[in-house]
């Protein structure tokens, strides 16, 4: 239970003097000559002084088995227990434990008493705390007559006493039934502190006889039932009358409490009345804590844990209900018991060295603190000048060996006691260098280091410092060189001359160290960052070029904007960070503008250099837009500027937009000003609504536009302007179409806005105007004669008026076609393709309107014999006809890009806007012969190796009667002019020349050209090579597969194509060789197909005598045990019998379906057949077309020439169908098969064979169509 009494309290020792507050500030700052050994410090001799581990503590004994205090201590040498009882020795000296317990022949009450523990070695003796030990008997009931019951009204309160047996442990009380049920607790029915029961009105549901306290003693393990209280509460007859309410406890209105530091207080507010009444707290002097104070026992307690001098003061509870309320008031005064401020420790101390053990306590009243030694009070001792007390500081100056010993700091008031045990041991210990031997020590030049040599030892060693080879000079000769009070060696402005061996020992002892410091060089900044001026969007580089010395490696870069770091991250990483120190920032913005600074930093030493980057920007928009001084046909506007952005303004845009109707027209600029101007007149245009933004511009971009200025409208008005290029069109002879250019819609200035037109006969300018109002353009006259002239004008009115007069126009009424056509037509030759024209004018009366010019109508009637075969139809259409304009009065013209030899007519007819009036009489006339045009094809063909045979077709253009073909050929003889041969060719049937007795090893150049009266055509050039004969492949690359194998060569330049075999055997019994089809020597690939899954084979080229092994890939696979149904007869019998059953059905249904009718497959034979080209076929490897290798299909070969042709068709896959070539190195070189003549090189896409002198030709093109899937089987 908290210290609670009943009794006024004031307060007592709050206030400290200044001069003692001085005193103990000046204690703290005095220096402390204690010794602290060093973790490194190796010493195994020192003796430790008794230190209490655990202390005693008060309690109550209700039997000897409760008499236990404990006293454990450690200490070096093992330390003795002692007891002392009521200030006398109790018992005798205790080794190795001091836990003190009662003995069985000794009276329990013997016990009772104050104990202190006193544990001893011989470095000292500590004390331990002063505990009270109670003893008691355990609590028992006295005999107590059963209480009457007692008879209550509805309504009424009472009080249920408990009065527990007397103990100094106040029991717990709980209120409970026979059943050992807890009496149900709430606002109505309350517990008190001292364990009583109140009802603050009593309900009949309250009756009950087994009303008992049971006082639970928790230290003596024992609980203990009051007799049964009974009760019994009737119903009132009368109406129950509610009573305010009256305080229970505590009684009065006015009550004070004591409570110590520390502890708990709980103040209880008990009231009694009907309705039950509520409880409120409250502080008198400030607000309660919601934190500290908590509200219990359905608000009947409030309590406060570790109370605090801060609590002290006046509380109330109110209690109210609806009859009236009552209030109560608590004095709290807090008192403490001693307790520390400021406790001494234990430490080591050196001879002769001064001793301060600060003890500081506080407590209310004021505790007195006193000092022992050993336990003995220093007023018990003898005196020491050496030795006193000040305000609870003990000091000792120059202590010795005889003054360790453990010292006692008491504090006591009325309250009770507090002890500290401090140990002070006076030592010798030896010196000892704690700094590791060879430590090298790195620095750049200028920079401070400390040589470090710590040692440690009592008393405190001294150090003496030397360089080597130093001479007799002290090292601190140097100004630059110090020593620290703790024996380290500090060099300042380091340079390379400071580079040396340094020796720390201490006097008169043999320790010593050394150090060796290096002295590198200074880490500079040799490019440091620039100020830069960068666009906003754009990409930043800062520099930060620097040196640091080869010994440093990896240095840091960091780099700083404002003094804060930049790092680099995935999320943002604009910014980047490269090896040579420099910074790139990306898409840099306004909030980039800054102070950059880069540091370098190395293990020992750091530079730094900053500049900075100013990112500029296009203007802020301007803002804040007013308009001013506003009048019919201007307003003034004005304007506030944005920021700039690190770019001066040099002009604003004034943009605007006029509406006519609201939320429609578009923003225009108005004008632009000097940047020193901010604010402008605008003129306007009558009927208008007008919006005002402004734009700054700098030399970066201009900004965006401010926010639109408020809406302005303008009053209307009548027009000021007239609409312009007022003219007419001509569309029928008998009107005349008025048309204008319309105003803008701003150029209406009011309502109602119409065109007023006026026109009237040139010729009768007497007359009167005759006029119409249309709301828009153009403007029809009828019923006028044709190109008659008229005067008209057009005048803009509106609602309030007409506009300017306008001026008048001249225009015309419609035109028609002209009448008259053109004579004396005649053509004059100027060359052979150009001829001059000319006839005479019409006249002008005749043209019914503008005469536009004349239209020459030029048409060609073909050649004047050849025919034209070949010639594609929409040459000859193009050919046939042109027309040509001749603009203006002229009466002649040239035409030129006629043809050759070809008939011409030729017409010309006037024109106007109208159209083309009748045209001239037909003029014939032709145009000589020219040279012939090239020819487009030379294709050529190698028979043998000495021999060539050019093909070619007659010219598209021959320009006249071809006479036949002049051929020029020679060797080409790199850095040689090699003889001209020369052939003329009269026209032939056939458009072939073989030439013979050429040279196999060289490419020749062929010029053909075309022959007629004229002359010679132009040249078609072929450069060719005759044809080696070929072979079969020597070298092939096989790559196998489960079932096939795809095999690839590279065919030999320009060699003839060949035809092979392939022959392969599987390498196991009863193997036999099998042969596939034909393959050209072309191809450079094939594969065979059908082969067996894992087995080795032998394949050969046939003919030929080289030979390879290869094995297929997956598992092999074994045959099945022989039985007859394996067996070859077998197997031919059942396909055979098949086969026929197949045929049968196959003509059963052609016999039922074909009637009478001609087989239609016949007929596309004959087709095909009637339609394929015959070629000359000297051997099997001439090159020839794919038709001719069809005329050579036999009908059992059918399927092989099907699956040529479809061979040829596309690329496959590697596995597949393909038709390729190879180059010695592998790579594809091949093209679909055919004729052996690729266009390629030479005048008009011609080209011949590969030459060995010339090897960048092409190589041979595959001409022999053969399938490029093998079928396995006999050949």
């Amino acid at each position: 239970m908290p210290l609670v009494q009943c009794q006024p309290a004031g307060r007592r020792g709050r206030n400290r003097t200044q001069l003692h507050l001085l005193i103990l500030f000046l204690s703290v700052l005095q220096t402390h000559g204690y010794i602290q050994i060093p973790s490194d410090y190796t010493y195994n001799g020192l003796k430790q002084a008794p230190k209490i581990t655990s202390q005693p503590i008060s309690h109550t004994a209700y039997s000897l088995d409760d008499v236990n205090l404990d006293c454990e201590a450690s200490g070096d040498p093992t330390p003795s227990f002692r007891w002392v009882k009521d200030s006398k020795q109790f018992r005798e000296v205790l080794f190795e434990s001091g836990t003190l317990t009662a003995d069985d022949t000794e009276d329990l009450r013997f016990y009772q008493g104050s104990y202190r523990c006193y544990v001893a070695n011989e470095l000292g003796t500590a004390v331990s705390d002063l505990v009270h030990l109670i003893t008691e008997s355990i609590p028992t009931l006295a005999k107590e007559k059963r209480q009457k019951k007692r008879s209550f009204e509805e309504g009424q309160s009472t009080v249920l006493y408990c009065n527990p047996p007397k103990s100094s442990v106040a029991p717990k009380i709980h209120w409970m039934d026979m059943q050992l049920r807890h009496i149900p607790l709430n606002e109505r029915v309350t517990i008190s502190l001292d364990g009583n029961l109140y009802f603050a009105n009593l309900l009949v549901s309250d009756s009950r006889e087994d009303y008992t306290c049971n006082a639970h003693y928790i230290n003596a393990s024992v609980i203990l039932p009051k007799e049964p209280i009974a009760i019994s509460v009737t119903a009132s007859n009368s109406v129950v009358k509610n009573r305010r309410p009256q305080l229970q406890k505590p009684a009065g209105s006015h009550s004070s409490y004591l409570v110590l530091r520390g502890q708990t207080l709980t103040l209880e507010c008990i009231p009694e009345g009907l309705p039950t009444p509520e409880v409120h707290w409250e502080r008198m002097d400030s607000a309660l804590s919601p934190t500290r104070a908590k509200k219990l026992n359905f608000n009947r307690w409030l309590q406060i844990e570790s109370v605090t001098e801060a609590d002290d003061g006046e509380y109330t509870c109110t209690a109210r209900n609806s009859q009236g309320s009552i209030k109560h008031h608590y004095a709290v005064s807090v008192e403490a018991a001693p307790y520390w401020t400021k406790r001494p420790e234990d430490h080591l101390y050196a001879p002769g060295e001064t001793v301060r053990l600060d003890c500081q306590a506080e407590g209310i009243p004021t505790p007195n603190v006193t000092w022992s030694i050993n336990g003995v009070p220093i007023t018990g001792t003898d005196s020491d000048p050496r030795r006193h007390v000040s305000s609870g500081t003990l000091i000792l100056n120059n202590v010795q060996y005889s003054d360790t010993a453990v010292y006692q700091c008491e504090a006591t008031n009325k309250h009770g006691n507090i002890l500290v045990n401090t140990h002070v041991h006076v030592v010798e210990l030896p010196p000892q260098i704690l700094t590791a031997d060879g430590i090298v020590y790195k620095a750049t030049e200028g920079q401070t280091i400390l040589l470090r040599c710590r040692t440690f030892g009592s008393p405190q060693p001294k150090v003496e410092w030397e360089v080597l080879d130093s001479g007799s000079d002290s090292v601190l000769a140097n100004a630059r060189i110090s020593q620290t009070t703790d024996g380290n060696l500090e060099i300042s402005n380091v340079s390379e001359e400071d580079t040396n061996i340094y020796t720390c020992s201490v006097k008169d002892s043999n320790n010593s160290i050394s150090a060796e410091l290096e002295v590198l060089n200074r880490t500079k900044i040799v490019g440091p960052p620039q100020d830069l001026r960068v666009l906003r969007g754009h990409d930043a580089v800062l520099q930060c070029k620097y040196t640091v010395d080869h010994k440093l490696k990896y240095p840091t870069i960091q780099w700083k904007k404002d003094n804060q770091k930049i790092t680099s991250s995935a999320i943002d990483d604009r910014y980047t960070e490269f090896q040579d120190g420099s910074l790139k920032i990306t898409d840099v913005q306004i909030k980039d503008t800054g102070i950059y600074s880069c540091e370098i930093s190395t293990k020992l030493d750091s530079v730094s250099a900053a500049g900075s980057i100013t990112v500029q920007d296009k203007p802020e928009s301007p803002h804040s837009l007013e308009l001013s001084d506003k009048k019919e046909r201007s307003v003034t506007l004005s304007w506030m500027p944005g920021a700039e952005n690190n770019s001066p303004v040099s002009e604003y845009a004034i943009e605007m937009k006029e509406e006519q109707y609201p939320d429609k027209g578009q923003w225009e600029e108005y004008s632009r000003v000097s940047q020193d101007i901010r604010h402008l007149q605008i003129l306007l245009q009558p009927y208008s609504t007008y919006h005002f933004q402004v734009r700054a511009v700098n030399d970066i971009g201009t900004s965006g536009p401010s926010p639109p200025s408020d809406s302005y409208s303008t009053a209307p008005a009548k027009p000021d302007v007239n609409p312009e290029n007022v003219s007419t069109v001509s569309n029928d002879p008998n009107s005349m179409v008025i048309t204008w250019k319309e105003l803008e819609r701003r150029q209406f200035n009011g309502p109602g806005f119409k065109y007023k037109i006026y026109w009237r006969q040139a010729s009768d300018r007497g007359s009167d105007w005759k006029e119409s109002i249309v709301s828009n353009p153009p403007f029809i006259v009828n019923n006028t004669e044709t190109f008659i002239p008229f005067e008209i004008k057009v005048q803009a009115l509106n609602d309030l008026g007409a506009g300017p007069e306008p001026a008048a126009e001249i225009g015309h009424s419609g035109e028609d076609l002209p009448s008259e056509a053109p004579s004396e037509v005649t053509v004059t030759e100027l060359n052979k393709t150009a001829v001059l024209i000319k006839w005479s004018s019409v006249s002008m009366e005749s043209v019914r309107g503008h005469l536009l010019g004349y239209k020459i109508h030029l048409r060609k009637k073909g050649p004047r014999s050849h025919s034209r075969r070949g010639l594609p139809v929409q040459a000859l259409m193009a050919d046939k006809y042109r027309v040509i304009e001749v603009h203006g009065n002229k009466v002649e013209t040239v035409v030129s890009d006629l043809h050759f030899y070809s008939n011409y007519t030729v017409t010309v007819a006037p024109f106007n806007s109208r159209g083309e009036g009748p045209h001239s009489k037909v003029h014939h006339f032709t145009t000589p012969e020219g040279a012939p045009g090239p020819i487009s094809f030379l294709p050529f063909e190698s028979p043998s190796e000495t021999e060539i045979t050019l093909l070619w077709e007659a010219p598209d253009k021959p320009n006249g009667v071809l006479t036949g073909y002049l051929l020029q050929y020679h060797e080409i003889v790199p850095g040689i002019a090699s003889p001209q041969q020369v052939e003329s060719i009269d026209l032939p049937l056939f458009t072939e020349f073989k030439l013979k007795g050429l040279n196999p090893q060289s490419l020749y150049r062929f010029e053909l050209r075309a022959r007629n009266a004229a002359g010679d055509g132009e040249p078609t050039v072929k450069e060719a090579a005759t044809l080696l004969n070929g072979e079969p492949p020597s070298a092939i690359n096989i790559t196998a597969g489960q079932t096939s194998v795809n095999v690839s060569w590279v065919p030999g330049e320009r060699q003839r194509n060949i035809a092979f075999s392939f022959r392969y055997l599987k390498k196991r019994a009863g193997g036999e060789w099998e042969e596939s089809e034909k393959v050209n020597s072309t191809q450079a690939f094939y594969q065979l197909q059908g082969l067996t899954p894992g087995v080795h084979y032998h394949l050969q080229i046939m003919p030929g005598n080289n030979s390879w092994e290869f094995k297929t890939a997956g598992p092999e696979l074994h045959e099945l045990p022989s039985s007859f149904a394996t067996q070859g007869w077998f197997i031919g019998l059942i396909s055979a019998i098949i086969l026929l059953l197949l045929v049968l059905l196959i003509l059963c249904y052609i016999k039922k379906s074909k009637g009478g009718k001609y087989s239609v497959k016949d007929k596309e034979e004959d087709q095909v057949n009637a339609g394929a080209r015959t070629m000359k076929d000297d051997a099997f490897g001439e090159y020839r077309s794919l038709e001719s290798d069809n005329e050579k299909c036999s009908m059992s070969q059918q399927s092989v020439c099907e699956s040529k042709r479809s061979s040829n068709d596309s690329l496959a896959d590697y596995g597949d169908s393909v038709d390729i070539q190879f180059n010695e190195d592998g790579s594809f070189i091949g093209q679909y098969s055919g004729r052996r003549d690729p266009s390629g090189h030479g005048a008009h896409g011609s080209s011949g064979a590969t030459s060995p002198i010339n090897p960048n030709m092409p190589p041979p093109s595959i001409s022999f169509p053969t399938s490029v899937t093998g079928f396995l089987g006999p050949n």
